[in-house]
């Protein structure tokens, strides 16, 4: 997994001000109802997408409070929410690859939006699959070593031994690489070591490394980027730019 450099991503919401954490809990809330309905119920043990939304909410710091509130809200007659997961794929400046995952009750609203961005940032929308092929899907785990204090065996063979597939250390992060369905039962493992974890979830990774680009295509991008992160119906953004930051 050499060469991922998405903490770039992560590190926004590391100090994130009120009002951005409260919309990540607003999309982490979003996913973990889609998740309840279409993965069988409010019961991380039998349903592993909300267990991966679970542990998502919990390296975001999200309240259990609030994810137990979530989840009845999901289960609850009276909810009427129905959001539909939906990705769109394109191209950025200087053909950067982007994915965008987005949860949405409204499908025109949604692609209107993220075709304008894409257009008004030198980029283009394209077809289904046209840059995901590219990618893989892993579990990321980011463990928060800012100190700097952590050893890098120790913490390698406690990710080894709760199921991960691979790791990276990153200077003041550490990174462990698991299977998709992988990613609840290992940060809970991780978090039960006593490792304070930044970022637990699915992630699109690049399969070629990150590219970079020039001052001026890098300016449009990271401006494409913050447009889509501050949309509503954006849950994530995966790319292959390197130097974001």
């Amino acid at each position: 997994m050499s060469g991922h450099s998405k903490w770039h991503n992560i590190q926004k919401t590391k100090g994130a001000a009120d009002a951005k954490r409260a919309q990540a809990f607003t999309k982490i809330a979003r996913e973990m109802i889609v998740a309840v309905k279409e993965g069988g119920g409010g019961d991380p043990r039998s349903n592993s997408k909300l267990a991966a939304v679970i542990a998502k909410a919990k390296a975001a710091n999200m309240p259990n409070d609030n994810i137990k509130r979530t989840i009845d809200k999901a289960l609850g007659a009276g909810n009427t929410e129905n959001y539909e997961k939906i990705v769109y794929e394109g191209y950025g400046p200087q053909g950067v690859a982007v994915i965008v995952e987005t949860m949405t009750d409204n499908r025109n609203r949604t692609a209107g939006e993220i075709r304008h961005y894409f257009d008004k940032y030198g980029g283009n929308m394209g077809a289904a699959n046209c840059v995901s092929w590219s990618f893989d899907k892993k579990g990321v785990i980011v463990i928060d070593n800012e100190d700097e204090e952590l050893d890098e065996d120790t913490v390698m063979m406690d990710a080894l031994d709760a199921g991960a597939e691979d790791f990276e250390a990153e200077g003041e992060v550490m990174t462990v690489y698991t299977g998709v369905d992988d990613v609840a039962a290992v940060s809970d493992a991780l978090t039960a070591a006593g490792y304070k974890l930044l970022s637990a979830q699915v992630e699109m990774i690049p399969q070629n490394g990150y590219i970079k680009l020039d001052e001026e295509n890098a300016r449009k991008f990271q401006k494409m980027l913050d447009m889509l992160e501050d949309f509503d119906d954006v849950q994530n953004v995966w790319h292959n730019w390197e130097d974001a930051e």
